[in-house]
């Protein structure tokens, strides 16, 4: 089982689509004390908005299947350069696609402490840059039919 220290979890994602709609990848970038877990995957057809909101799905659930006792007392600090879906995780804005996605995304977030933080892409740094490129090379084997 990982070891959280100070309560704190720290949490890069980033989705990736070759196409839009197309093959596409995602990916998260988990910090925890001082531990660094990358997870990854990709689909064969889907949209950057998908793949950006199945990052952050899985992330999601990776801490809870990681650290199911310490559930309310971590602090999730969650960076995303999605400014759509920061905004609306943060604002409440009108959830018009992706229905089915934005449900499991609640059930995956439901009674966890989070902060949603907006990020620049391809900006400065490492380890939102980490993601994005962990992503593109998930799309990169959707696309070419890999596993």
């Amino acid at each position: 089982m990982p070891k959280i220290e100070n309560g704190k979890i720290e949490i890069y994602t980033d989705g990736s689509c070759l196409g839009n709609p197309g093959p596409g990848g995602w990916a998260a970038v988990i910090h925890h004390g001082d531990e660094t877990v990358e997870i990854k995957g990709h689909e064969k057809e889907s949209t950057n908005n998908r793949m950006e909101m199945t990052a952050i799905i899985k992330a999601l659930q990776w801490v809870r299947e990681n650290f199911p006792d310490e559930l309310n007392k971590l602090k999730i600090v969650l960076h995303s350069d999605s400014n759509l879906l920061v905004q609306s995780l943060r604002q409440g804005w009108k959830r018009k696609a992706n229905i089915d996605l934005w449900a499991e995304l609640d059930r995956a977030r439901a009674w966890l402490d989070i902060e949603w933080n907006w990020i620049k892409a391809h900006h400065t740094n490492e380890y939102n840059n980490r993601a994005d490129e962990l992503a593109f090379k998930e799309a990169t084997k959707a696309k070419k039919g890999q596993k």
